[in-house]
């Protein structure tokens, strides 16, 4: 018997030990054609069944970057890496950024092929009138671009696999880094970003464009002055069919079927697209800035459209798709409050962001309905006759939707949503958050995003299939701050050094 407890304790040693998460899949261990951004964090599940993941301690003399601030920009200097479908659009707002009286400067251009680059310089930044731009090509062209000392940002727009190396490069030579979402692909990724902005003080951010949305900055609005009340759960989403578009992401080479995004998903499991969705809600719901990401739950379902796609483009059987069709994660705050998160770039059905609050006051919901419940009472609206007949069972109807979006207007909005619809991307939401990074970096205040938000973001990617693969246990999302999530008193975007929207 004695015996027995001992390979019992044993047993039970080993089950709580550090293991390493395993790869996607075994038949693409060794596989030189697989991305390399196989789940590799340490983790243990603990006697209450949820898994934790190893967080690196701070190096000593490493501070943290919340609310930072750097040297005040009067020009702020830009090379761009990736000029594939999103970085030309990124290209061709920065030449209106002198209509709304900021000055940045088009240096650099860089994609590993060189006629696109070339091609933006043609195209976008003479046609506007502008001098130039120094033209970079190649695997490593980015080093180069980033090794120069007339760049202030470097504005990652390429393929997943490189956002962090070109933003770790980038930082390591002194320049700020802007990466297109998701930025980071792995707990380890999320780390290191962290790391290198910590060490080098420069900013890391992710370019999650939907916080710009209009709908999004008038309900933030709304939310952060109280009209919902307290803000206690929120739902978003990437729900986007790509079947127009899986053919026209960026191959390697003529034997690369199936595109790297489409490789991607077949390569992991996982929310890998989660920012579009989560980044509004935990806006409002001022994650690190009082309250914080403590634990998730994921689960999925099968692949059959993803399968489908591989074995159409490689005309073989593909029996180890990994990602399935639609990806469910919830979230819970340190404060009891609860995010629904989902994913689907694969099934037919109309796009959808969701973007839903629910508070103890009211209630907000953008797709496929965009409106908004309040109890009579919290209403209060210029020119609507009888609002204390409005009631939370139904939406507002559209005068007093008009009103009360009149009212509650964001202040980014009256700023520039006039430019920045005229501009485009997106709707203007692109150019509404071009705008606000050179803003901050042009008077040298805190970014509206930093790289724990990135980091938080992004992490439903490997914390999601950590999940899934284990039952669907409960893992317990780090704090990617490392002790100074209720540091800052609520989320702010900075109009001045003491004034905030």
């Amino acid at each position: 018997m004695k015996k027995m407890n001992y390979l019992l304790a044993g047993a039970f040693a080993m089950m709580l030990s550090w293991c390493p998460v395993q790869s996607t899949s075994a038949a693409n261990e060794g596989n030189e054609t697989a991305l390399n951004y196989h789940f590799t964090t340490k983790w243990k599940r603990g006697k209450d069944g949820v898994i934790r993941t190893v967080v690196p301690k701070r190096e000593k003399g490493q501070e943290d970057v919340l609310e930072l601030k750097t040297p005040a920009l009067k020009t702020v200097r830009v090379g761009f890496v990736g000029l594939g479908m999103r970085g030309p659009g990124a290209v061709e707002r920065f030449t209106h950024m002198k209509d709304v009286g900021l000055n940045v400067q088009i240096v650099a251009l860089c994609d590993y092929e060189e006629g696109r680059a070339k091609g933006v310089n043609e195209n976008i930044v003479k046609k506007a009138g502008l001098p130039a731009a120094d033209i970079y090509s190649g695997a490593e062209g980015y080093k180069q671009l980033c090794e120069r000392n007339d760049i202030d940002l470097v504005y990652i727009a390429t393929d997943w696999n490189h956002h962090v190396p070109v933003a770790l490069y980038a930082m390591e030579h002194g320049k700020h880094a802007a990466i297109e979402v998701p930025s980071a692909m792995s707990l380890k990724d999320c780390w290191d970003l962290i790391n290198m902005s910590e060490k080098t003080r420069k900013h890391c951010i992710q370019l999650e464009n939907c916080c710009y949305d209009f709908f999004e900055l008038n309900t933030l609005n709304m939310a952060k002055k109280g009209l919902f009340g307290e803000v206690i759960r929120g739902e978003g989403a990437y729900i986007h069919d790509l079947s127009d578009f899986w053919a026209y992401y960026w191959k390697k080479d003529k034997n690369d079927k199936l595109g790297w995004r489409l490789e991607y998903n077949k390569l992991h499991r996982g929310d890998v697209y989660a920012t579009h969705g989560l980044g509004p809600v935990a806006q409002a719901m001022d994650i690190h800035r009082g309250d914080r990401l403590t634990t998730l739950v994921a689960m999925d379902t099968k692949s059959v459209i993803g399968k489908g796609l591989v074995e159409k483009a490689t005309g073989k059987e593909c029996n180890d798709f990994q990602n399935g069709d639609h990806t469910t994660t919830l979230l819970r705050t340190e404060k009891g409050k609860v995010i629904e998160i989902q994913h689907n770039v694969m099934t037919p059905q109309p796009y959808n962001r969701k973007y839903q609050l629910t508070g103890t006051k009211g209630f907000a919901n953008k797709y496929p309905v965009e409106g908004y419940a309040l109890q009579g009472k919290e209403v209060k609206l210029d020119g609507v006759p009888n609002h204390e007949n409005l009631s939370a069972h139904g939406f507002l109807p559209a005068e007093a939707h008009q009103a009360l979006v009149k009212q509650y207007q964001h202040p980014l909005i009256t700023e520039v949503g006039e430019k920045a619809k005229n501009v485009g991307g997106h709707g203007g939401m692109d150019f509404i958050m071009d705008y606000r990074m050179v803003y901050c970096l042009q008077n040298g205040l805190p970014m509206d995003f930093d790289v724990y938000d990135l980091a938080e973001w992004c992490c439903l990617a490997e914390l999601g299939y950590l999940s899934m693969s284990n039952g669907c246990a409960p893992v317990e999302v780090p704090d990617f701050t490392r002790g100074y999530w209720n540091k800052i008193d609520g989320f702010k975007m900075y109009k001045t050094e003491n004034t905030w929207y």
